[in-house]
């Protein structure tokens, strides 16, 4: 559960929604509770100016028993502790209790005197939290006859405000407003989930559900979606892949079946051709001797010898077609040894200086020194390198220069041994090219087609790998590359042969 993305993506949403109405709940309290007490501080500061102007006009008509009086009847308030006059000694003068004038005024009550602030809030055994506030009364001189001129300020007038109904409305705002966030986030949290199920998990789900049935070779299926956002355009890309997927997979299987198809003529036609090639080459060799004999009993000035000898000439043609069909329809495995690649390209080069067509042809031997050996059979190379060495000398019946060089390369962490045969002919037409290694296709008239095809298929069976590259301007390089020798690559080539 705690794996889906939808899950993270809802209890990322709820915890930062509960984060920031927590943030938001806190902020909004605490701010309330400052007004609160600000307004408290407000009235407690209004019924002192109130309370201060009162024995003010009291005590300029001379009625000084009177201020007891109105400190009596404010003290009566249900919010005030207490409403006192004291001397800025300390000393209570007057006082809404009787009991504490002559008395010093408590700790708290006289350091806001002391202090440049003239409120603040302590807690008071009995009654709890108190605003208490202090104004100085100052000696004014309608003030002189009763109390002099020496004395600045004659008295300090002091409430002590109660806090509680204060606090009980705070406690009431403060409870509305939790009650409210939380009611606020379980809604909130609700519809996002309710919201995120249905329009993210749902066709989710759908798609991974619909995604199982295309691995499994379904591609009928579809999602239906109608909506356009981010989901419904990744839902259409889906679908518009699971099209292409199944137009991909009817081609592939009628390419398979038309591949299937050749592949079943090409083994018929090859059981045919193996067939056929055995019934001839055993006439081709009574005919190739009887004529060979026919040829020695005449004179040597007799003109039937020539007919008889281009008869032998075709006739040989003829049986080196069926072995070459014979060997590409059953190839003999490898022999492999590790043999030196240079030994049997030196060794090659000898054969092929003994065919005509390589008399006016140039010949440059780049062969590198100190190459590590191949694992091969040397005369399954030999017939390679002599094909392709041919091949050459034919691309060039005017003559011209063939480039036989011996290189060591790696791809992928493995050496490889490169041999590389190019010719100056005139190139091979691109059509043409990649058709090449095509069995019987030639554009030889005495050809069958065959040769490359053959030492394609030796070069494969020894893990090495033959390619081309061909242009009307430079000529043709055919490149085989063979397995170096080591130790490793002989346990794996023993062991696969």
């Amino acid at each position: 559960m705690l794996n889906s993305l939808t899950t993270r993506v809802i209890a990322t949403t709820i915890s930062l929604l509960v984060a920031g109405i927590f943030l938001y709940t806190t902020f909004n309290v605490r701010h309330q509770q400052k007004m609160l007490i600000d307004t408290a501080r407000e009235s407690t500061e209004l019924l002192l100016h109130t309370v201060e102007s009162s024995i003010y006009n009291t005590m300029h008509l001379g009625n000084v028993q009177d201020v007891g009086s109105i400190l009596s009847m404010v003290g009566q308030h249900n919010q005030l502790v207490g409403v006192r006059i004291f001397h800025p000694h300390g000393v209570i003068l007057r006082s809404s209790n009787p009991a504490e004038v002559g008395r010093s005024v408590s700790d708290n009550d006289y350091k806001i005197y002391q202090s440049p602030k003239n409120y603040s809030i302590f807690n008071i055994p009995q009654y709890g939290e108190v605003l208490a506030m202090v104004k100085p009364i100052y000696n004014e001189a309608a003030c002189h006859a009763c109390h002099g001129s020496k004395a600045r300020v004659i008295g300090v007038l002091n409430i002590n405000y109660s806090l509680s109904r204060t606090k009980m409305q705070m406690l009431d705002a403060s409870r509305i407003f939790v009650v409210s966030s939380i009611t606020i986030t379980a809604f909130l949290a609700i519809t996002i989930s309710l919201l995120l199920l249905r329009f993210v998990k749902k066709p989710l789900d759908n798609m991974v559900d619909t995604m199982l049935k295309v691995e499994k070779g379904d591609f009928a299926v579809r999602i239906p979606y109608k909506g356009k956002d981010e989901i419904g355009r990744l839902i259409g890309s889906f679908n518009s892949m699971v099209d292409r997927l199944d137009v991909t997979q009817k081609e592939l299987e009628t390419l398979h079946f038309q591949q299937l198809e050749r592949a079943d003529r090409l083994a018929s036609i090859g059981e045919m051709a193996a067939g056929i090639a055995h019934e001839i080459k055993n006439p081709l060799a009574g005919i190739s001797a009887a004529v060979t004999i026919i040829k020695d009993d005449m004179s040597e000035d007799d003109p039937r010898g020539g007919i008889l000898g281009e008869v032998v000439d075709q006739v040989k043609r003829l049986d080196k077609t069926v072995n070459d069909l014979l060997f590409f329809g059953k190839p003999s495995l490898p022999e492999l040894t590790c043999v030196d690649i240079n030994t049997i390209l030196t060794t090659t080069l000898k054969f092929a200086s003994q065919h005509r067509g390589g008399v006016n042809i140039e010949k440059l031997i780049q062969l590198c020194p100190d190459l590590p050996p191949v694992y091969a059979d040397d005369k399954q190379m030999q017939q390679v390198f002599l094909n392709l060495v041919l091949n050459a000398y034919q691309a060039m019946p005017s003559g011209g220069l063939i480039t036989i060089s011996s290189s060591l390369t790696v791809r992928s962490g493995t050496e490889y041994v490169r041999i590389d045969i190019s010719d100056t002919g005139s190139g091979i037409p691109p059509q043409i090219l990649e058709k090449i290694f095509t069995p019987f296709y030639t554009t030889k008239a005495q050809g069958t087609g065959l040769g490359l095809p053959i030492c394609n298929k030796l070069v494969k069976l020894h893990k090495g790998d033959i390619r081309v590259t061909s242009d009307d301007t430079t000529g043709t390089i055919f490149t085989v590359e063979l397995p170096a020798c080591h130790l490793g690559s002989i346990k794996a080539s023993e062991v696969t042969t």
